[in-house]
């Protein structure tokens, strides 16, 4: 009996031993089909990439090709780009980019192409400048608008603040027109001022809100 139970437990021992060996086998066969399946997904998407890259090469030849010395510093926005396979052995990449011209203007445009996947060959490339929409300046209606009152109200502001100041200029490549909250219109630009006569010229900023449909200067402010 004593016997029956020692070969019991041997055989059950090397049961389990066999199970535990056939478990570790089957996980480490796992482990190689995920690590093979991913290192396919990443050389699939490394290839992808390379695919995109020549296919954006070959636009920007196109682009410099047909605009010449307008065509500068051509750049394709990576975010943007979307590829669609279209067969079984060909993916579409389309995109967008720009260019800057002699001007220095930037120009934006759309591009497309056709990759081959099994050679990765590119063809089929067309690009098409995009419609540019610039911001309209700034306009408001200065009928009851005085520039010379404004800013005289800054010169006035900063004469309070150094009472012992002394020669005033104000820059007027500097002044500008800008939008202000409440349908106001600010007015700013640059200067400097003496602190007292005879001292070094300091840079000043200022900006002036007017109301404008009664000319009325709601504030004034000066930074030093």
């Amino acid at each position: 009996m004593k016997g029956d139970t020692i070969n019991a437990t041997n055989t059950g021992n090397r049961g389990r031993f066999a199970m535990a060996v056939k478990r570790s086998t089957c996980f480490r066969a796992v482990l190689l089909v995920m690590a093979l399946l991913g290192s396919g997904v990443a050389l699939a998407q490394t290839e992808a990439a390379k695919a995109a890259d020549d296919c954006e090469a070959a636009v920007s030849d196109a682009v410099k090709r047909m605009r010449g010395r307008d065509a500068q510093d051509v750049q394709f926005i990576k975010s943007k780009r979307v590829l669609t396979p279209s067969t079984d052995d060909e993916t579409s990449l389309k995109g967008e980019g720009r260019y800057r011209g002699t001007s220095g203007r930037t120009m934006p445009f759309s591009y497309g192409c056709a990759i081959n996947t099994k050679t990765g060959a590119t063809s089929g490339v067309v690009f098409r400048d995009l419609a540019v929409i610039e911001d309209k300046p700034f306009q408001p209606d200065l009928t009851h608008v005085s520039v010379i009152d404004c800013e005289g109200a800054a010169v006035q502001s900063l004469k309070s603040k150094h009472p012992r100041a002394g020669r005033i200029v104000l820059d007027g490549e500097t002044r500008q027109l800008r939008p202000a909250p409440d349908e106001r219109i600010a007015l700013e630009g640059r200067g400097a001022l003496e602190r007292a006569p005879g001292m070094n010229s300091s840079p000043f900023t200022y900006r002036c809100e007017v109301e404008p449909r009664s000319g009325r200067i709601v504030s004034i402010q000066t930074t030093l």
